[in-house]
């Protein structure tokens, strides 16, 4: 980014170990990856994603780092299918509300680097738990486009360490009608699977944009 000095870092959060492996064996790994990126596991739920972003920001170095929720979700809309893409223009979570960095920029590349996906913007809200049923509707019924466990508390702790640029991408896993059991277990989680795997580049393409030499 520029002859100013080195770039800062990019920090991709997810929760499972079949999320991480996808977002480290990807498309892309290599290509415009900034010198210093890491794909953080920080295992399911919202205090765990806390405890673990918390635990990443606080090493030395990391006070310009941009972080990246991603993963899978649940979609809420109707018309949602396994392997849309979903761009968060805020994450919401226990009545905290957090906007997100460059959702359009994000969603554009995201376009681009996966072809053929629909990418859905919007409120990306949190849950505690697996969403099922009845409760997609109500919190459709808020606005929100899609639910994760993760993606509200890690850009949450993320700018309580201090000011940086933030953003949520999520795959859509399962929808209103394309509900799965388990990841993995249909078609539906195979496709997101691979969609995720493609998202790489888009992220990097976030990063460049977003993080210029400070004058």
């Amino acid at each position: 980014m520029g002859e100013d000095g080195p770039a800062a870092p990019l920090l991709i959060a997810c929760a499972l170990g079949i999320e991480q492996f996808a977002l480290r064996t990807g498309r892309g790994r290599a290509a415009g990856a900034p010198e210093r990126v890491t794909v953080l596991r920080t295992g399911m739920g919202p205090r765990a994603a806390e405890t673990a972003v918390a635990r990443a920001l606080g090493q030395d170095g990391a006070a310009d780092t941009a972080v990246i929720a991603s993963g899978f979700c649940a979609g809420l809309a109707p018309g949602m299918h396994p392997g849309d893409l979903v761009v968060a223009r805020e994450t919401r979570a226990a009545g905290d509300r957090v906007p997100c960095t460059g959702a359009d920029l994000l969603a554009e590349a995201l376009a681009r680097a996966v072809p053929g996906r629909t990418v859905h913007t919007g409120p990306l809200t949190g849950s505690d738990h697996v969403v099922r049923g009845h409760e997609r509707g109500e919190l459709r019924a808020t606005g929100a486009i899609a639910v994760d466990m993760e993606s509200a508390a890690t850009l949450r702790t993320a700018l309580r360490s201090g000011p940086r640029p933030v953003a949520a991408v999520r795959v859509v896993v399962d929808a209103p009608e394309h509900e799965l059991v388990r990841i993995g277990t249909f078609r539906g989680g195979i496709s997101a699977f691979r969609v995720l795997r493609a998202v790489l580049p888009a992220f990097y393409e976030w990063h460049r944009s977003l993080l210029l030499p400070r004058r």
